[in-house]
């Protein structure tokens, strides 16, 4: 199933001992980029969720939100350093008699002094953490993915309908490059009449001229090999594998193929659909950036 680069993805769950929220969210990439918002004290964490998202995600640069609050404070200690605060104490006593300030020294100011104090937790069992995150993270991963398939739907369709009009395309170029050789043929044999008035054509030189305009405005190969890369494109699109990078290739290939006939059409029509081709192949390739 096709599959868009671009995705969101939330869960959150309340455990017995605290709180977690995930979100997940990517954008277009050529490669797969992670990169994870975690507290600090949970860093262990990044690695688990990359492995995670890794196997579900090929391509787009992705970005996973871990909040964790914790439910109760049990085994938190706040620890004081009485030794710098009698520092404290002392120099801004010594302060105060030097420059000959009232000494207001209270608890509030000493709130405020950096360093003083200390919050240390319990140790956490991190493998308990690990299981919770993942289960919380594995819910937004599924949300993601199905954004990412809603949007891939949409892409696939578009893609699709764009092919059929260059098929069409195709299929008129097909028809008017032997009117264009018919055209050229009645033309040369006109002007070839009215310029030698009474005398007689050489009606195997028109035919020798004729056949090397037909061969240099041939687009037989380039039409043949076009068809055939919208027939891999439609292939491609039914796969499951990620396919964003062989669509790549096959655009290049297709423009390749259209330029060709470009440079070779001799007839306004035809350059016309050359140019109504190039667009819609023009559109495809913005389409495509945005497919896995």
């Amino acid at each position: 199933m096709i599959k868009s680069m671009t995705g969101y993805g939330r869960a959150q769950k309340a455990f017995e001992n605290r709180d977690i929220t995930v979100e997940i969210k990517s954008v277009n990439h050529r490669f797969f980029e992670f990169s994870a918002r975690t507290p600090r004290a949970y860093g262990y964490l990044d690695e688990k969720l990359k492995a995670l998202l890794q196997g579900e995600i090929s391509r787009g640069k992705v970005e996973v939100s871990v909040q964790l609050l914790n439910a109760e404070s049990q085994g938190t200690q706040v620890e004081v350093s009485r030794e710098l605060a009698a520092s404290y104490a002392g120099a801004l006593r010594e302060l105060g008699e030097e420059l000959s300030l009232t000494d207001d020294l209270s608890l509030s100011v000493f709130a405020r002094l950096p360093d003083l104090f200390c919050v240390r937790r319990a140790q956490e069992d991190e493998e308990l953490v690990v299981r919770q995150v993942t289960q919380v993270a594995s819910e937004a991963l599924e949300q993601f993915l199905k954004m990412r398939r809603a949007e891939g739907e949409k892409l696939k369709a578009d893609v699709l309908s764009r092919l059929d009009t260059i098929e069409a395309d195709v299929g008129q170029v097909e028809q008017l490059s032997p009117q264009t050789v018919q055209a050229y043929r009645e033309k040369l044999t006109a002007k070839i009449k009215e310029v030698l008035s009474d005398c007689q054509a050489d009606e195997q030189r028109i035919v020798t001229e004729a056949a090397i305009f037909a061969e240099k405005i041939a687009v037989d190969e380039e039409t043949v090999r076009l068809r055939s890369h919208l027939h891999q494109f439609r292939q491609i699109l039914e796969s499951g594998e990620p396919v964003g990078r062989k669509l790549d290739f096959l655009v290049q290939e297709c423009n390749r193929e259209t330029n060709t006939i470009g440079s070779k059409a001799m007839d306004l029509k035809v350059t016309r659909l050359v140019v109504e081709m190039k667009s819609e192949i023009e559109k495809i390739r913005e389409q495509i950036q945005n497919i896995e």
